[in-house]
């Protein structure tokens, strides 16, 4: 093989390296954290339920659902449901979720802050204390960017977070300091910085390509060391 190619691959490689080895480090790191840490924690299975077991049956909804469905336009699904001691019957149309009260038929009203830390603590499945609960117009990534939430902070050392729905006290998700290390690190993994969901991203392509190329330079090297390593052997 033409030494000149070897001494292009040397360069190559080594400069490729200064380039490609902060991400790459980042690449196994997070590799490495998110192949290790169960889905179940970093979703928080373990932190809340998602879905509490109803206690009412069938026969507890005495709304008449003719009332209902005339005051929600073109509903698509009907859902049986309850916030705390209230049964609730849900109508989900193609903009909207209407929430009806079970009993009388009337639109649910939003629930108080006292309501939503009573319905955070019966979701919670640790021993914690409410540390702070805010009502956002507009949430950040963890909660999915959803309108109208509440937000109810634990003080254990996960620093526990649940979300609920303000319009009818739903439980939205679960997030946890595992669950903010393990987007940082998927962030860092498809190097989607912005709304890091696009998997196909030109730099992710760019990286992913230079790093293939890297790979391939090393393999050039490394016949270069058995073919230098042969000629000693024939030498001697």
């Amino acid at each position: 093989m033409n030494k000149r190619i070897f001494k292009t691959a040397r360069k190559l490689h080594k400069w490729l390296g200064y380039f490609l080895v902060i991400q790459i480090f980042a690449w196994l790191l997070g590799g490495l954290f998110m192949s290790a840490m169960p889905l179940e924690k970093v979703h928080g299975k373990h932190l809340a339920n998602r879905q509490l077991e109803n206690p009412f049956s069938q026969a507890d909804y005495t709304a008449s659902l003719d009332k209902i469905i005339a005051n929600t336009p073109q509903p698509q699904q009907i859902n049986y449901s309850h916030f705390l001691n209230t049964p609730v019957i849900t109508v989900t149309t193609a903009s909207k979720t209407y929430s009806f009260n079970g009993t009388t038929g009337d639109p649910l009203s939003p629930p108080s802050k006292a309501q939503i830390i009573t319905n955070a603590h019966a979701h919670l499945l640790i021993n914690a204390n409410v540390i702070s609960t805010k009502k956002l117009a507009t949430s950040f990534r963890e909660a999915g960017f959803k309108e109208n939430i509440w937000q109810v902070n634990f003080n254990d050392m996960l620093s526990t977070s649940l979300y609920f729905n303000a319009d009818n006290g739903e439980f939205i998700t679960v997030r946890s300091n595992i669950w903010r290390v393990f987007d940082f690190f998927w962030m860092l993994h498809i190097m989607d910085y912005d709304e890091r969901e696009d998997f196909n991203n030109p730099l992710l392509i760019s990286f992913a390509a230079s790093s293939v190329f890297f790979s391939f330079t090393g393999f050039i090297l490394l016949l270069q060391n058995i073919r230098l390593r042969t000629r000693k052997r024939k030498l001697s």
